[in-house]
């Protein structure tokens, strides 16, 4: 990998049952683990899918957002792209750090350009109306780092362990470069 690349990751957080979301945020209440992902994120461009943004109270400014909803309303300082990779190339151009925060669709375009995967499991079923998506390998990947830690769930008052799980794809493939069509006569 050159010097000057940026690196890809994805961030997200998923139940034992593979739940992922509900009702277009978290099917938790676990604020240790917001925290995180916020600390992770922060002072990186993110590429976002629209139910996600649409679900955020905050959007950080360089912020891409998937969407074919062409009079989709931006905050200041985010950006509508019509795909997961247009995402990832304005992600890029800003020279941050690059984060892919889900939603499940943008996670699963998204995993073959990735670095790092940052995942929590969360060692508990939660109801939910979107699941991780199964197609991400992984069991392939190199688990480079896990901390574990006993966390309050404030929906059930009950403690869970979250796993905090640092993925690496070793030869992810790189972001496509957009062609310019010509027509020749």
């Amino acid at each position: 990998m050159a010097k000057d690349e940026t690196l890809i990751s994805a961030i997200g957080a998923v139940a034992s049952n593979g739940m992922l979301g509900l009702a277009g945020w978290l099917p938790w209440d676990i604020p240790e683990e917001l925290a995180y992902f916020e600390r992770t994120v922060a002072g990186a461009a993110l590429v976002i899918g629209r139910l996600t943004y649409e679900s955020m109270d905050v959007v950080p400014e360089d912020s891409f957002v998937v969407s074919g909803q062409s009079d989709l309303v931006m905050r200041p300082g985010c950006t509508r792209v019509a795909s997961v990779e247009e995402g990832l190339r304005g992600a890029l151009a800003t020279g941050k750090p690059v984060f892919v925060i889900g939603g499940a669709s943008v996670y699963a375009a998204a995993w073959p350009y990735c670095h790092r995967f940052y995942l929590t499991r969360i060692e508990q079923a939660f109801a939910g109306d979107t699941l991780f998506p199964d197609t991400i390998p992984l069991d392939h990947w190199q688990l480079h780092a896990e901390e574990l830690k006993l966390l309050h769930e404030n929906l059930s008052n009950k403690d869970v362990v979250c796993r905090f799980l640092q993925y690496r794809q070793l030869n992810p493939k790189p972001v496509p470069l957009v062609h310019c069509n010509s027509v020749s006569g």
